[in-house]
Formats: C-alpha cells, structure tokens, sequence
C-alpha cells in the first residue's frame, strides 16, 4: 500500500480501471493484509481518483500516483507517471 518518508508524498503504484471523465482516472490499488483469526493472507483494493492532466492514461495502464493538495471533492491525487502501458 503506501510509502512514507518524512518530509515526501505518499505514493502508490495501481492500475487504471476507469479513463471516462475529463482530466480524471480511477486507479485500483491492491495490497495485502492479514487476517486477524485465520492469519492468512487476503488481497485487498481501495479505488482512488486521480488527476491526469495531460490525459494520457487509458484502461489498464499500470501508474505511479502521489498525494496532493484535493483538487475536487473527492479527488486528492496526481498521477505521477505512467509505468506500463496496457496491450
């Protein structure tokens, strides 16, 4: 899930699910948490909405977004760079 330094952005690496809105994508970003009473490992998502300014990402592209100041009502992150592009 998220990396923190002192004194840097979070940033989380997840992919586009969603490119319909204007400037806008929905990234799903998975991790991995325990559970309490069987301590098996369970593969969890949370969705964010991120701001693409140039427009670039599509569905299924693998990106870097970080934190930012919020842009919209419910959008508090940039996408920082596009790591893969989807086939």
């Amino acid at each position: 899930m998220p990396e923190t330094k002192r004194g840097h952005r979070k940033r989380m690496v997840g992919v586009v699910v969603s490119d319909r809105m204007d400037k806008t994508v929905t990234v799903r970003v998975e991790g991995l948490t325990k559970h309490r009473t069987y301590k098996k490992y369970i593969t969890r998502s949370q969705k964010y909405l991120a701001h693409d300014e140039a427009g670039d990402c599509r569905m299924g592209d693998k990106v870097m977004i970080e934190e930012t100041r919020p842009l919209s009502r419910n959008k508090r992150w940039r996408v920082k760079q596009i790591l893969e592009r989807a086939v």
